[in-house]
């Protein structure tokens, strides 16, 4: 066994993917693989992320040479997932992939990097103190090649892409050239049957060309964090659009609130709303004004309202 890394790299698991629960899913995938080692802890009871057994994890990659737009969309991604308790899986690579492992420790989450060489080697070796505090906060560093395999080429990094999509339930491009790894990446994702989202960019930027590329060819643009967290966590996500919608429908007074949810019930001519709700005229023109004043409300015409 290699000792570049016993300063902190103290043992060396070696499983088949159906050893742990959050490597089973790879026993699905095309060329499947038959043995992973890893260092550090990999993902299991996490309550706030699972769902019917399973741990939601995040494939976030991109470009080696990003651009301050590319880093700053990678980072608060990565950020606000982890604050979800969401694992941020990613290459280690320089560029989106380091950014989006940096983003979610510094949220407190947990990472797993997946590498492209054997388990004993970090590359780049720039990013070993990276792997160390992935370890150190409860992430894994994993690979399919065993310590002292002589494998490091272009192929290695290629074929570790299907391992990055197959542990995770969607993957995010953040940046990518015309020919890029990530795009391998995303081509096994859908293989695999897993959402892919792309990060839309500036049309000249050589970097976006791959995203605006899969955009066109059907993945879903990236905007906010709350796209991919409503993929994750539809139940949850209906949950606040019903609370919000229920908040919508409070005014600030007693009456605005019994004017708002009559026009919600379906009721949309004024004297129904009247009836409905028994107002009197003058107490129902003067507060159906304030509201359309507060943009609560629409006139529709005809003295017909509907809510905003």
């Amino acid at each position: 066994m290699s000792t570049l890394f016993t300063d902190f790299f103290t043992k060396i698991n070696q499983i088949s993917p159906l050893e742990h629960k959050y490597t089973e899913v790879l026993e699905a995938i095309a060329l499947k693989p038959k043995t992973l080692y890893f260092r550090g802890k990999l993902p299991e009871n996490m309550s706030k992320t699972k769902k019917q057994g399973q741990i939601k994890s995040v494939a976030i990659v991109g470009s080696r040479h990003n651009t301050k737009y590319g880093e700053e969309v990678a980072y608060k991604l990565a950020y606000e997932l982890a604050k979800k308790g969401v694992i941020i899986v990613s290459g280690l690579a320089y560029g989106i992939d380091s950014i989006a492992h940096r983003g979610c420790l510094a949220a407190n989450g947990r990472t797993v990097a997946i590498l492209g060489t054997p388990i004993d080697r970090i590359y780049p070796t720039a990013h070993r103190p990276l792997a160390r505090e992935i370890i150190e906060k409860n992430g894994a560093i994993l690979s399919e090649y065993a310590p002292d395999t002589k494998v490091f080429t272009r192929t290695s990094f290629l074929e570790r892409n299907r391992l990055i999509s197959g542990l995770s339930d969607i993957v995010v491009v953040v940046e990518a050239a015309e020919k890029s790894g990530s795009l391998n990446t995303a081509t096994h994702a859908l293989a695999q049957g897993k959402t892919v989202f792309a990060v839309p960019g500036n049309i000249t930027n050589p970097y976006s060309q791959g995203c605006n590329k899969l955009i066109k060819q059907g993945a879903f643009p990236y905007t906010e964090p709350d796209d991919i967290l409503r993929e994750l966590f539809p139940e949850e996500y209906t949950k606040k659009q019903k609370q919000l919608k229920i908040q919508d429908l409070i005014g600030d007074t007693d009456v605005e609130t019994i004017i708002l949810q009559a026009i919600a019930n379906g009721l949309r001519s004024g004297e129904d709303i009247m009836k409905a709700s028994k107002l009197p005229p003058e107490v129902f023109s003067q507060t159906i004004t304030l509201l359309e004043i507060k943009s609560r409300v629409r006139s529709l015409g005809m003295n017909k309202w509907s809510l905003l």
